[in-house]
């Protein structure tokens, strides 16, 4: 395992109680894989908990039992999985276009018996799913490009929420956004920070939901 590879901290078993062990069993596969399947630059080792498990973690605050949630672009599995092992009764997909990185979260999903998570190796466009309750993505384009993307996987729900993992620019990528919110019908959106007081690094999460 890579020395740089960040320990444990204390607020990991707050937020994934008695899952730890499977996020535990998730972060050391992520840091040992990353360079042979390109999850995560070496620079991201050190701070993998912290930055990376944890911070994708958070969501599932806003995440309600029984919910289908699609995780498009997916790559290393965030923040997808460490949703899925902190909120074990909502049901997860993986999407992801890149065969070797399909391949990788298809075995670390069977290697870690998570019966909530399914992988689908496709872009976000090809999926003809629509019935996703809530639909995330971290790291994949500016809003206005992912409402294109994700609104789909979501036609046929009656909730249709979608969480973007954003930073500092949300506000920005709102504005820019702003014309094909109102084509679409979603409310005006939500800058939420979570973590705030539990962890070192804070999520920023832009949620929108369909009128």
């Amino acid at each position: 395992m890579n020395l740089e590879f960040e320990q444990e901290p204390g607020e990991a078993a707050l937020v994934f109680g008695d899952q730890i062990d499977k996020a535990r069993a998730y972060t050391a596969r992520l840091a040992q894989d990353s360079e042979t399947f390109g999850l995560l630059g070496p620079r991201e080792l050190p701070r993998i908990w912290s930055r990376h498990v944890i911070n994708s973690a958070l969501l599932v605050e806003l995440v309600p039992n029984e919910s289908l949630v699609a995780d498009v672009g997916s790559g290393a599995g965030l923040p997808g999985i460490p949703m899925a092992i902190a909120k074990p009764k909502s049901h997860f997909t993986l999407i992801e276009p890149m065969e070797r990185r399909a391949t990788w979260l298809q075995t670390v999903v069977d290697d870690l018996g998570l019966r909530n998570v399914d992988v689908i190796r496709a872009r976000a466009e090809e999926v003809q799913r629509t019935d996703f309750d809530i639909v995330t993505a971290r790291a994949v384009a500016a809003l206005d490009k992912l409402l294109k993307l994700l609104t789909p996987l979501t036609r046929g729900s009656q909730h249709r929420t979608i969480l973007a993992l954003k930073g500092s620019r949300a506000p920005e990528e709102i504005s820019e956004a702003r014309p094909r919110l109102q084509r679409l019908g979603f409310g005006e959106p939500e800058i939420i920070t979570l973590g705030l007081g539990i962890t070192s690094e804070t999520a920023t999460v832009v949620r929108i939901i369909l009128q």
